[in-house]
C-alpha cells in the first residue's frame, strides 16, 4: 500500500449546477468505470512545427504512456481494490480502464459520490478535486468517470415555429450537395476508402433511413461503421431527440463525399464519454479516419479545467497524426445559451487545435450564391456562436488576425441557419435542419475532397487557412451579427476567415501556398497506417 502523501488533481473540481439539489450519497456498491489518462511520454510538438505525420505505432513508442506508468496504475488499481479493464491500447491512448465500487472509488481518490437532481436530469458528482498519492498522481493527466453529469449539447435546430418539431416545406432549403456546389467542392474526385469519423454523444440511425436518402440525391450510401464506447450504442428513438444530430452529420458528410466509409462514435454524454469517443476516434487503426466531426459542446464555464486540457491535448494528437478535427461553434450566439449577460464561447470549438465551423444565412439564385451574412434568427431561432476564450491564449496563427490575446472562435463558417437549411430524413420523416452542426460534417466532407486531390491528409489545417487571403480560396462575410460581435472584414467572431471557395482553396493548399510553416510531409492517402 502506498505510504506517499495525497495530493490534489490539478482542475478536478466541479462547480454545482443552477437548480441543483442534493439527493443523498451515492449507493456504495453501484459499479462505477473511471479512465485513468496518463501524460505523454515526452512532450507534443506544437501544431505548426510539425513537418512530417507520423503512424500510431511511432506515436505509441514516442509520445504515448511509459508503459512504467501504466504498471503503476495497476499497482494502484491493486492497492485500492479496483479491477483494470485491459483495453490492450493503454500506452497509444494513454488511458488505463478502472472498475469498482463507489465505496472503492472514493477510497482511491479521497472524494465524496453523490446523487444530485437538477432541471434536465439526475447525476452522480462530486465537488472538490480528486485526490492520489502522490507517486501515483504525478503520472497522471486526468481522471474522469466519477462525475456523469451531462457536457455537452447538439448544435442542430429543425426549420419549425417557436422550436416546435415538425416537417415544413422551405424554397430556401438545400440538399446537401447544393450547399456543396455552391461552396465550389472540388469534383471528379472519389474519396471512397477514406473515412469520416462522427462523435455522437446520443442518439441513433436507422440503415434503413440512409438508404432511402441517399437513393432520393442519387448517391451511393457511406459505408457505417457504429463503434460503442464507455457503453455509448446505436439507439435510435424519435426525431426529437438527439437522432436529428446524428442523421444531420451523417446526411451532410455522405452525400458531400459520396462513397466514404463514416464511423460513428457512440458514448455516454459525460466528459469521460466525450474524451474517451475522440481518443478512440484519433487512435482507431482499423477505420483510421482522416477527418472527425464533432457537433457537440458547451460553454466552457461548464466544463472543468482537467476535462478542456485533456479533450485539447487529444486534438493536438491529431494534428501530429494527419487527422482534422471539425467543430460546431454553437447556435446560442455570442452568450452560448448562458443567461449571465456575458459573453461565452462554445467548447470544443474553442480548443486551439480544432476547426471551429460558425454559421451564415446562404441564398442562391440561378445556382450560384446571391448573398450570405452571419445567421442570427433572435433568441429563440439561434444564432451562430463566436467569440474568445476564457482558457485558451491566442494561438501563434491566429497573430495578425485577432486582436485579442485569446483564442477566437470560429475559424471558418458555412451554412447554418434553418430558414436556409438542409433537407434531411430523420426517423422516417423528412426535415429542413440547421445548425452549426451542420457546418462541421459539411467541412470535414470537403477536407476528405481535398485530400483525395491532393493525395495526402491535411491534418491541422488552421495555419494554412489563416495564411489565406480572401477571396483566394475562402468568402469574407462581413454583414450581420451574432449579438455582441457583428462580421466585418478580415477575420471576425462570428464567420471567422469566411466560407469556402472549394477550388480556389483546393489550389491554395495544393501549392503550399497557403501555409505558414512551410510544407508539410504527409504519408500518401490512406495516411496513419502502421
Amino acid at each position: 500500500m502506498s505510504d506517499s502523501k495525497r495530493v490534489p488533481l490539478a482542475g478536478t473540481e466541479h462547480l454545482a449546477l443552477a437548480g441543483v439539489r442534493t439527493v443523498g450519497p451515492t449507493d456504495p456498491d453501484e459499479l462505477i468505470e473511471v479512465s485513468v489518462i496518463l501524460k505523454h511520454r515526452q512532450p507534443l510538438p506544437e501544431a505548426t512545427e510539425i513537418r512530417q505525420h507520423i503512424t500510431h505505432s511511432d506515436f505509441a513508442r514516442t509520445y504515448g504512456a511509459d508503459p512504467a506508468a501504466v504498471d503503476k496504475i495497476r499497482q494502484f488499481a491493486k492497492e485500492n481494490n479496483l479491477q483494470v479493464l485491459e483495453r490492450g491500447d493503454e500506452v497509444l491512448r494513454r488511458t488505463v480502464t478502472l472498475a469498482g465500487t463507489a465505496a472503492a472509488m472514493e477510497k482511491a481518490f479521497g472524494v465524496e459520490l453523490n446523487e444530485f437532481e437538477h432541471p434536465d436530469g439526475t447525476y452522480r458528482g462530486h465537488t472538490g478535486p480528486l485526490q492520489m498519492p502522490e507517486e501515483y498522481a504525478s503520472l497522471v493527466s486526468g481522471v474522469f468517470g466519477l462525475d456523469d453529469r451531462p457536457v455537452a449539447r447538439p448544435h442542430f435546430r429543425y426549420h419549425a415555429p417557436n422550436g416546435v418539431f415538425g416537417a415544413r416545406a422551405s424554397s430556401l432549403s438545400f440538399d446537401p450537395p447544393q450547399v456543396g456546389k455552391l461552396y465550389g467542392f472540388p469534383e471528379g474526385s472519389n474519396p471512397a476508402g477514406q473515412t469520416i469519423g462522427l462523435i455522437e454523444l446520443g442518439g441513433g440511425y436507422r440503415p434503413a433511413d440512409i438508404s432511402k436518402y441517399f437513393k432520393g440525391l442519387g448517391l451511393p450510401a457511406p459505408s457505417m461503421k457504429s463503434i460503442s464506447v464507455d457503453h455509448g450504442r446505436n439507439h435510435p428513438s424519435t426525431a426529437q431527440s438527439a437522432d436529428g444530430e446524428v442523421m444531420l452529420d451523417i446526411e451532410v458528410a455522405g452525400a458531400v463525399a459520396p462513397g466514404i466509409t463514416i464511423a460513428v462514435y457512440f458514448a455516454p454524454n459525460t466528459s469521460q464519454g466525450f474524451q474517451d469517443a475522440l481518443s478512440t476516434a484519433i487512435h482507431d487503426q482499423l477505420r483510421k479516419p482522416c477527418a472527425v466531426s464533432i457537433s457537440w459542446g458547451g460553454p466552457e464555464n461548464g466544463w472543468t479545467a482537467q476535462s478542456m486540457q485533456n479533450f485539447d491535448q487529444v486534438a493536438q494528437e491529431a494534428a501530429l497524426l494527419g487527422i482534422t478535427i471539425t467543430v460546431a461553434s454553437g447556435d446560442s450566439g455570442s452568450g452560448d445559451g448562458v443567461t449571465d449577460g456575458q459573453n461565452h464561447v462554445d467548447f470544443p470549438a474553442s480548443s486551439p487545435h480544432v476547426l471551429g465551423t460558425g454559421g451564415t444565412r446562404l441564398t442562391a439564385a440561378g445556382g450560384t450564391i446571391a448573398a450570405e451574412v452571419v445567421w442570427n434568427d433572435g433568441a429563440q431561432g439561434g444564432a451562430g456562436g463566436g467569440g474568445f476564450s476564457t482558457v485558451f491564449a491566442r494561438p501563434t496563427w491566429q497573430t495578425g488576425a485577432v486582436a485579442q490575446t485569446m483564442r477566437g472562435v470560429p475559424d471558418v463558417a458555412g451554412d447554418a441557419d434553418p430558414e436556409t437549411g438542409y433537407n434531411v430524413l430523420v426517423d422516417g420523416q423528412s426535415f429542413v435542419v440547421g445548425g452549426t452542426s451542420a457546418v462541421a460534417p459539411l467541412w470535414a466532407g470537403l477536407v476528405v475532397l481535398m485530400i483525395q486531390k491532393l493525395g495526402r491528409r491535411l491534418g491541422f489545417v488552421n495555419p494554412a487557412l489563416y495564411a489565406i487571403t480572401p477571396p483566394n480560396g475562402l468568402r469574407d462575410i462581413t454583414q450581420g451579427n451574432n449579438g455582441a460581435f457583428s462580421a466585418g472584414p478580415g477575420w471576425d467572431a462570428c464567420t471567422g476567415k469566411g466560407t469556402p471557395i472549394g477550388a480556389k482553396l483546393l489550389a491554395a493548399l495544393g501549392t503550399g501556398a497557403a501555409t505558414a510553416t512551410g510544407s508539410i510531409n504527409s504519408q500518401p492517402v490512406p495516411a496513419v497506417a502502421d
